[in-house]
């Protein structure tokens, strides 16, 4: 299979003369084309839709000429790195930026002057929004002009020609970082790496450097995981600025250049020891306690998985330079988006939560890791994206008390809970339109459910099997469950 290669960097003419090519017209293909025209030349979108300028070619004679009348393409997630196209003009010596470089590039200054607004990032596996949501919340606590942008929906572009924010928020995944050239964030953070659009990328190698470019010429500090060796192994590998930081974070106590959690308050050990300071080398920062998170915590269990986005946000935050207060009100403050370990009912001693937004197996791990044994129903199923679920189900069967397949392809399920919680019952759900699957799925996690359980909605897979997306899928789970408890 061939990829697109990292080819030329610049247009062969000044961007203000570039005639550009605008490849896909989702969210992010949009917006680019509608950004674009005060900046270039000429701007024609291409895309297999009938909205598009042209057609995507199908072969190539028709990628040839198309490209003969550009000097830059910009992509959108939707085109893999094979994509013929993505291909073709690497060959042609026509660069590929996506929505990130060409953000970075048309950034404008700000109103209250000092320059473009910086940029705090955030990727990984798992917990990019929740996180770069929290980061938001405490930049606000802070009195900064702020947006959460990027890939948690608002896109990029926009928020890099608005002159009125102070800093942005910024989530990226490994799409829109594999053809950014130029990006130099304040600080970037990877929260976890493991196993997941090998689709995209080809391999976990190629996936995991992708990840790692959000640290390339970075300012101030490079957030790793001290638990996630693949997340410092991406800071070693990163040609970063004179000056910036390698700083982790850790649910245990901090070393020095780290934040952490002693007993039960959140510490700071990498930044800003004050100059009376009794001892510079032990000092330790507070920036709140676990009690300012338990608003985040179903049932009254706070996951690990969000104390570590936590500790995450708070150090992409002092990074920037945000007192310690502003972390604790922020963190007060924060409330998740829909469809991410949400309570939405209990019904005879049953808690249904809904987190739709665990989309992979290391997502569905770390929600099922903020249970006690043997309590929960779980709900789980959609497209594996060629995953394999033996290491999640082998890690947390001990979780289980039964399981409920949805989705066309159950099997890669199914057999990963065989093998590894043969005792475990399990109810597969046979497809149908999205309401009656959700209904189906419900009644059945009710039946196995007693009292003081968990009906925890965690699919591992990604939903377009049977759903326009995660969010549906969560309606949907949400909406049975508010059916349930209305007929009770």
């Amino acid at each position: 299979m061939a990829f697109a290669q990292h080819g030329p960097v610049e247009p062969r003419v000044p961007l203000a003369q570039a005639r550009v090519l605008v490849a896909g017209l989702g969210v992010t293909g949009r917006a680019v084309a509608g950004a674009l025209p005060p900046h270039v030349a000429s701007v024609v979108t291409v895309a297999p839709s009938d909205d598009a300028d042209v057609p995507l070619p199908a072969d190539d004679a028709g990628r040839a000429a198309l490209l003969a009348d550009a000097d830059l393409l910009v992509t959108s997630p939707g085109f893999k790195p094979s994509d013929p196209l993505l291909v073709a003009a690497g060959g042609a010596g026509v660069p590929v930026w996506s929505e990130v470089e060409l953000a970075w590039r048309l950034r404008v200054d700000r109103a209250a002057g000092g320059g473009p607004a910086p940029w705090l990032a955030v990727t990984g596996t798992n917990g990019k929004t929740t996180t770069v949501e929290m980061l938001a919340s405490i930049l606000s606590a802070a009195g900064l002009r702020t947006r959460a942008v990027g890939n948690v929906g608002t896109p990029l572009i926009e928020a890099a020609l608005d002159p009125d924010l102070d800093v942005l928020a910024v989530e990226l995944s490994s799409f829109q970082l594999h053809f950014a050239h130029t990006v130099a964030v304040q600080a970037g953070a990877i929260l976890n790496l493991a196993e997941d659009h090998l689709d995209w990328h080809g391999t976990m190698a190629a996936y995991g450097a992708d990840k790692g470019r959000i640290y390339e010429r970075a300012e101030r500090a490079c957030v790793y995981n001290a638990a996630d060796g693949a997340t410092e192994h991406e800071v070693r590998e990163a040609d970063v600025a004179d000056g910036a930081r390698a700083v982790g974070f850790t649910l245990g106590a901090p070393a020095p250049g780290m934040l952490g959690v002693v007993e039960d308050v959140l510490v700071d050990r990498a930044f800003h020891a004050p100059a009376d300071a009794v001892d510079r080398l032990t000092y330790a920062a507070e920036l709140g306690t676990l009690a300012d998170l338990e608003h985040l915590a179903p049932g009254g269990s706070l996951p690990p998985h969000v104390v570590a986005n936590a500790l995450a946000a708070a150090a992409l935050a002092r990074a920037h330079g945000v007192p310690a207060a502003a972390v604790r009100d922020g963190l007060r403050a924060f409330t998740p988006g829909g469809h991410r370990i949400q309570q939405v009912a209990a019904l005879d001693g049953v808690t249904y939560v809904n987190d739709s937004k665990a989309t992979n197996a290391h997502s569905a791990a770390a929600s099922l890791a903020g249970f006690p044994a043997g309590s929960v129903v779980w709900v789980a199923g959609g497209l594996a994206k060629g995953a394999r679920f033996d290491e999640l189900v082998e890690d947390r069967a001990d979780r289980l008390r039964a399981a409920v397949v949805i989705g066309v392809d159950p099997g890669p399920f199914t057999a990963a809970l065989g093998r590894h919680a043969p005792d475990v019952p399990v109810v597969v759900v046979d497809p149908g339109d999205t309401g009656t699957v959700m209904r189906r799925a419900v009644a059945a996690a009710r039946s196995l459910a007693q009292p003081g359980d968990t009906v925890l909605l965690a699919p591992a897979g990604a939903s377009q099997d049977q759903f326009r997306s995660y969010a549906q899928r969560g309606e949907a789970f949400a909406a049975a469950v508010e059916e349930l408890v209305g007929g009770a």
